[in-house]
């Protein structure tokens, strides 16, 4: 039977026989109308095109390891498309890998918050399930974050800008990722001393640290983090001149705010230019691309890019996935996979957060014990307006 493996690091009990970054095998994925594993699922109303959302609660497969998925699938707006896109993936995902190792069982959060995290406690304390994935919703994600409990299963939660927790993983990219790779990407051009500018708040300390890591492992150092505010952005880049003597770079994280006051101002200093290199985040991308951004480096996702799953998911769905469709495929291949590899109690600690990470659909990750994870992705330069790619994959890690 053909399965496209998601294998962990050695660890004690552990059968599989790959290397532990190799989350997806390309080669052993079914291919469409094959006879492997279960048949590949026609279009349905679940695309995202459809104006209804699957009723009720779904279950795929037959295994032995049960897992719980929440979706905002019957959500309205984007909140719902999106959902709707996770719903197809994971039945991809149980098609390709997981029918007869696994059991998914899909509720429906409505986009609501309140309800998402109810159900997402009652997932976590009912002892049924052994991780679950989800929810999407930031509120329900952070809530599940704060509770206390070691012996919970664990939480692979799709929510955007989501910092994590113990026990509480962040699936999607993080601004402090971005930044991270971004800064290590010129670090290892030669770079050396660095400025990160960040907005002030609960996240500043978590970007200041894994850029600090980042460049580390390239012999380079942040000369000094100014955290600045909506209103003061031009004034810190003042303040920079007498805090720091010619820095080779300048990382600008933006949060949930436009970047383009701060960008203004280190522009009329002549930043970007020759000597310093100006380093953006993923968060940038969450509005048009300013003529600000031009000349920046940012290290993100490449929005249209699959990796291996890509052609099987638009034969069977009729449209083209995105990242949304790749993180839900990569939680349930990687689930599948510890079920195939450690067995139905393999969803510990030592499995998800082992070194080597895992490699999937979206690249190489891997999770970390305060629930952040770290990815690879490509790194791209801003050039009249649009991304253009620097290098297929760097890593602050």
């Amino acid at each position: 039977m053909a399965l496209a493996l998601v294998t962990v690091a050695a660890v004690s009990g552990c059968q599989s026989k790959k290397s532990a970054s190799e989350v997806l095998d390309p080669s052993a994925i079914a291919a469409p109308g094959s006879q492997a594993g279960s048949p590949a699922p026609a279009p349905s109303p679940s695309s995202p095109a459809a104006s209804t959302a699957p009723k009720g609660d779904l279950t795929l497969g037959t295994g032995s390891t049960k897992i719980t998925m929440l979706l905002p699938l019957s959500a309205s707006g984007s909140a719902g498309e999106n959902g709707r896109k996770m719903y197809d993936a994971a039945r991809l995902a149980m098609s390709d890998l997981g029918d007869k190792l696994v059991t998914l069982t899909i509720e429906d959060t409505r986009g609501d918050s309140g309800y998402a995290k109810d159900l997402a406690v009652k997932a976590i304390t009912s002892g049924g399930a052994k991780a679950v994935i989800g929810p999407a919703e930031l509120a329900a994600a952070q809530h599940l974050a704060k509770l206390s409990g070691t012996q919970r299963p664990p939480v692979l939660a799709l929510a955007d800008n989501f910092a994590g927790g113990p026990g509480v993983y962040s699936v999607r990219l993080s601004e402090a990722d971005s930044a991270a790779a971004g800064a290590a990407a010129v670090a290892g051009k030669g770079a050396k001393k660095f400025v990160l500018m960040v907005p002030a708040g609960a996240n500043s300390g978590a970007i200041e640290a894994r850029v600090t890591n980042a460049l580390s492992i390239y012999g380079a150092t942040l000369a000094v983090t100014l955290p600045y505010s909506a209103s003061d952005g031009a004034k810190v880049v003042s303040d920079m001149g007498s805090l720091v003597e010619a820095p080779d770079a300048i990382v600008v994280a933006s949060g949930d705010s436009s970047p383009t006051a701060v960008l203004a101002a280190l522009k009329a200093k002549g930043i970007p230019g020759k000597a310093v290199s100006l380093i953006g985040t993923d968060r940038w991308l969450e509005r048009p691309i300013d003529p600000l951004y031009e000349g920046a480096y940012i290290a993100t996702l490449d929005q249209g890019e699959t990796g291996p799953i890509a052609d099987r998911f638009k034969a069977t769905y009729n449209y083209q996935p995105d990242v949304n469709v790749a993180y839900a495929y990569d939680m349930v291949a990687l689930s599948a996979g510890i079920a195939s590899s450690v067995g139905p109690n393999g969803f510990s600690k030592q499995v998800l957060e082992n070194t080597s990470g895992f490699r999937g659909s979206t690249g190489l990750f891997r999770f970390r014990a305060d629930g952040s994870s770290q990815r690879s992705m490509p790194f791209f330069k801003v050039e009249k307006g649009r991304l253009k790619l620097v290098e297929k994959q760097t890593a602050g890690f």
